[in-house]
């Protein structure tokens, strides 16, 4: 007879079963009801941010009277502004007076002002507004990353501040339909904008302030100082590393993950030069629709294109975009926050210059777009992931909002100097492109110097 099995020894300990256990198995029914109201005012923060990227073409030459690549990023530079100035002064208002009613009012902010870009009728209007909406923007990023990593639990944590930041995928389709129902009439797009305050009252009626938050209103921290944040190297040192983390995402995100659209309008456009020109005509370089209608290109052919160029990156390279988001959670359980960082970097760096040169067809630029936007936009679901994880719980949201809304002070930077290049001469769409994608190699660099997080308790 054999021996009979030593029960210690086959008996599931709760560590084993923990281990083993699906990520989500003990969340409960408030955490996930958390994890929707978060998410879906990121989503619509998405939209917002990315209605304008749509509709800007058709906003400008209307306010304007003529098409302008340059006013265009001059004002999406104001809106990185607004969201660094929303993102530290409503994440520092979040530690004060709690996570509720600091959402609510950033909700608020962003709906509201959106709304009333439909009554803008000149182009510093239209500025301002986008400067006030990036305040609510950037202040609901910071509340939300930091109220998700305080409701769940360690083991669930990354997965669940992932699928946060990845909801903002569905804005960007809501930005996408928005802007491809109304066409030209880009002022409609925006009344959809007022929608999300109806969240308020969801946010005030569901929302409960998380037990650490409640600790460190019962003690006597300096909750949301950005000297106490600064003035102590345990703190300081991650706040301004992951500034600039930060800031190599966001730099690249308006000037190399948006540029899929663009991209893929020069692909098209070129195609369009080459069915068109005459063998006595030198093809022009970057096609413009002036170029191409004086070639003989009908309205209509020009318009079809936008549109595709419109759909490739509203919709099909945002899917893969959102991919890469949801992905980032489990790489980052897996091999841990850094190497998960790592990978995506590296990786991004690769797929810029294969996707600005490599596909001839738009099928071709269509499979491709998905890779491109799960590596240049999958990095973003790390930044909910980690960032409130390096902080204690008197100076989460203001950290939080100092890194990732600070770093929109450097890649509004990094924007002007996309803008300046964009419109040089001698520099086509696709190497300027490929030369912004550098800055991916400087993510790389910090970090070496930030800590790794993975399976630690937040710092209290």
């Amino acid at each position: 007879m054999g021996a009979s099995p030593n029960p210690e020894l086959t008996a599931a300990t709760p560590e084993t079963a923990a281990r083993t256990a699906p990520w989500y198995a003990g969340v409960t029914r408030y955490q996930w009801l958390v994890l929707a109201i978060a998410s879906a005012g990121w989503m619509f923060d998405a939209f917002e941010g990315q209605l304008f990227n749509l509709t800007r073409g058709d906003l400008i030459t209307d306010l304007l009277g003529h098409k302008d690549n340059y006013w265009g990023d001059v004002c999406l530079a104001v809106f990185l502004v607004g969201g660094a100035l929303g993102g530290i002064g409503f994440g520092s208002l979040a530690d004060r007076i709690g996570r509720k009613p600091t959402m609510a009012l950033t909700i608020l902010f962003y709906s509201i002002f959106s709304g009333l870009t439909y009554f803008a009728t000149a182009l510093w209007q239209v500025a301002a507004l986008r400067f006030l909406i990036a305040l609510g923007v950037g202040g609901e990023w910071a509340v939300g990353a930091a109220l998700v990593a305080e409701v769940f639990p360690t083991r669930a944590r990354a997965r669940a501040s992932s699928i946060f930041h990845a909801t903002s995928i569905l804005g960007t389709w809501l930005a996408a339909g928005a802007g491809l129902v109304v066409g030209i009439h880009w002022r409609y797009a925006y009344l959809v904008g007022v929608t999300p305050a109806l969240l308020v009252f969801w946010v005030n009626t569901k929302i409960q302030e998380p037990a650490s938050w409640q600790k460190a209103e019962k003690s006597d921290k300096q909750r949301g100082s950005l000297r106490a944040l600064f003035g102590d190297v345990r703190w300081a040192k991650p706040a301004i590393l992951g500034m600039l983390l930060a800031a190599v995402g966001l730099g690249t995100f308006w000037s190399v993950v948006v540029a899929g659209q663009d991209l893929t309008k020069d692909m098209l456009f070129r195609l369009l030069a080459a069915d068109h020109q005459s063998a006595a005509t030198a093809p022009a370089s970057e096609p413009t629709k002036d170029s191409l209608l004086a070639e003989g290109v009908l309205p209509s052919e020009i318009a079809a294109a936008e549109a595709k160029a419109k759909f490739a990156y509203g919709i099909v390279q945002t899917a893969g975009g959102g991919l890469g988001l949801l992905a980032f959670g489990t790489m980052a359980e897996w091999w841990g926050r850094k190497r998960a960082f790592a990978i995506m970097h590296v990786a991004a760096v690769g797929i810029v210059p294969v996707t600005c040169y490599l596909p001839q067809t738009y099928g071709q630029m269509l499979a491709i777009l998905p890779v491109y936007g799960f590596f240049t936009l999958g990095i973003h679901a790390g930044y909910a992931v980690y960032f409130p994880e390096l902080f204690p719980n008197h100076l989460r949201a203001t950290g939080t909002g100092v890194c990732f809304n600070g770093g929109r002070l450097f890649s509004a930077g990094v924007l002007w100097f996309s803008g300046v290049l964009k419109a040089e001469p001698n520099v086509d769409l696709r190497l300027a492109v490929t030369l912004l994608s550098s800055l991916f190699i400087g993510g790389l660099i910090l970090l070496l110097f930030l800590p790794e997080t993975k399976g630690r308790a937040l710092p209290e």
